[in-house]
């Protein structure tokens, strides 16, 4: 039997699914997932669409594919085709060009297909169970979009929700009483093991944190370019579901944009009940983004990295994402992988895959 998974976020949670899926199921599956990356990866704001790619295979009448051959089209970026390489699932393109309502037809497209008996959705952090005012709410709109999406599917659909509060979005405590007693599965070391080469070079930090709680890290982390601290406890490598219905009882942006048409009329509808969209905060970001600041790895480098790393232990840090010293020092992307290795030859006691501790480990 085939397995439908609707990454709510795009490519950190796709690997989530990815993730999760090995560790809980041997059939084969389908992952649908927004092309929305980082601007450390795609310098255009929002997601992507599927005029934004080449070589896409199409499944169906609203459904592509994303493969090992597909690519983005510049300046665009994605890690998905480089993701489909290397998990062991089918990564679909979710376009959101047309709102819920195209989406919509694009998951009901892909469940017939598939003659699957039910889909879940995977939401790493919590934020797809966002009331839309929280102070620490980032990322509104994509969460929305996908739940809103699978309204009326004509089939069972779950949510299930991954490491509590670990996008730094919504407190691990109240992601815990949203979510109620209903764990559905802990990840461990094995499971963050089977994809553990993927984060060598994936820039997701909320699915990160998920690998390194199931690997045992425990205590505080330190992530994106604003800083956000979030706590690694026993509850982080746990998965908790809902049904659809409860989801969307708690998640007020994703009831009101249920019949949008448009990206532009659900960015608009969620900017006006939350203040802001995500695309809005990218928008500005990518105005004022510096040129990186470093192409190679330096003495100069690696002391500033250092640094860093002494000042967040003595803030109370245990943990830093990679991306989180991507940002601090003003690197590429390539200058990033670039570092992360130097990092682990030159002071491997520091690596817990795949996140750096601020203090040797042993």
């Amino acid at each position: 039997m085939t397995r439908l998974y609707v990454a709510a976020g795009g490519g950190g949670d796709a690997l989530a699914a990815a993730i999760i899926h090995a560790a809980t199921s041997s059939e084969p599956a389908y992952i649908a997932t927004f092309a929305w990356d980082r601007l450390l990866i795609d310098p255009l704001p929002g997601p992507r669409s599927a005029r934004d790619f080449t070589g896409l295979h199409r499944l169906g009448e609203h459904v592509t594919a994303i493969t090992p051959d597909t690519r983005p089209i510049p300046p665009a970026g994605s890690t998905l085709p480089r993701l489909a390489a290397e998990i062991n699932a089918t990564l679909v393109l979710l376009d959101p060009t047309n709102g819920a309502t195209g989406l919509r037809a694009q998951l009901r497209d892909l469940a017939a297909l598939l003659a699957v008996p039910r889909a879940e959705v995977i939401d790493v952090g919590g934020d797809a169970l966002a009331h839309g005012d929280e102070p620490g709410l980032r990322s509104p709109l994509a969460d929305a979009l996908a739940l809103s999406a699978c309204h009326d599917l004509g089939i069972p659909v779950g949510v299930l929700i991954a490491g509590p509060g670990l996008d730094g979005e919504i407190p691990e405590p109240d992601v815990l009483a949203r979510v109620g007693n209903t764990m559905a599965a802990r990840l461990h070391q094995a499971d963050a093991d089977r994809y553990a080469h993927v984060f060598d070079w994936h820039p997701s930090e909320a699915t990160a944190l998920l690998a390194a709680a199931a690997r045992g890290a425990r205590g505080t982390a330190e992530v994106r370019d604003s800083g956000l601290p979030v706590t690694l406890t026993d509850h982080s490598p746990n998965a908790y579901r809902l049904t659809l219905a409860q989801a969307l009882s708690i998640n007020t942006p994703a009831r009101a944009i249920q019949h949008t048409t448009s990206l532009d009329q659900a960015e608009e509808i969620t900017r006006t009940l939350c203040g802001f969209s995500e695309i809005d905060y990218e928008r500005a970001k990518a105005t004022r983004n510096r040129p990186a600041t470093h192409t190679t790895i330096t003495e100069d480098l690696d002391r500033k990295a250092r640094a860093y790393e002494r000042d967040a232990a003595a803030r109370g840090i245990d943990f830093l994402t990679f991306r989180r010293l991507a940002e601090v020092l003003g690197l590429s992307a390539t200058v990033t992988g670039h570092l992360r290795t130097h990092l682990i030859a030159t002071r491997p006691a520091h690596y817990l895959p795949p996140i750096w501790a601020t203090r040797p480990l042993h």
